[in-house]
């Protein structure tokens, strides 16, 4: 049997879609808020579907000089395990994604960048998050003094690419922002992929 190919599908997304009858708020916290609605599906019947909203969020590839990467270390209390990650941070209502990034960076690293520019939007978790995340490309850094949060705490370091590549494969990063950075990175190098300049 031989599998349909993308062109083979209808086009558009009406015999798929999910609409909106009614919902709840279930749970509104510091920054996740928890709903859940009542959808009708394709089919007529309904569904009840629960997710969160989150209020999006940047992260940052930044390179050294040298070709390494700026990593943090920092525990994340849901998986009870200190992560290696990009620089990242949620977005302020109403703050300009880019002012955001370049935020993040200088207040989780010290660093500034000279030169920004935009890979891509992420969305990583679409089964129950409206959570999305910018990533933006930050060359030529400068050095300076980080300035945590008041419950902030991470080491920042260094590491060059292959590195963190082995890092993702042995399992040790399991981050999606980073993983996916990293595979992005591996790519731009290699001249197979592009961004867009900023400044």
């Amino acid at each position: 049997m031989t599998e349909k190919s993308f062109e083979d599908l209808p086009a558009g997304d009406t015999h798929l879609r999910e609409d909106r009858i009614d919902g709840e708020d279930v749970y509104g916290g510091i920054f996740l808020n928890m709903k859940r609605d009542q959808v009708r599906l394709p089919d007529g019947k309904t569904a009840l579907r629960e997710y969160l909203t989150h209020p999006g969020a940047v992260a940052v590839v930044a390179i050294l000089d040298d070709g390494r990467i700026l990593l943090e270390r920092q525990y994340r209390y849901p998986i009870a395990k200190a992560c290696i990650e990009i620089p990242a941070g949620k977005l302020e209502a109403g703050e300009d994604h880019v002012l955001c990034a370049q935020r993040e960076l200088e207040e989780e690293t010290g660093y500034t960048a000279k030169k920004w520019s935009y890979i891509r939007r992420i969305h990583p978790v679409i089964s129950y998050s409206t959570e999305f995340i910018d990533i933006y490309l930050a060359e030529d850094l400068v050095p300076g003094k980080n300035r945590l949060d008041a419950e902030e705490f991470l080491d920042v370091f260094a590491a060059p690419l292959d590195q963190l590549l082995g890092w993702i494969e042995s399992g040790e990063i399991t981050d999606v922002k980073t993983t996916i950075s990293a595979y992005w990175l591996d790519r731009y190098r290699r001249g197979l992929t592009q961004v867009r300049a900023l400044s």
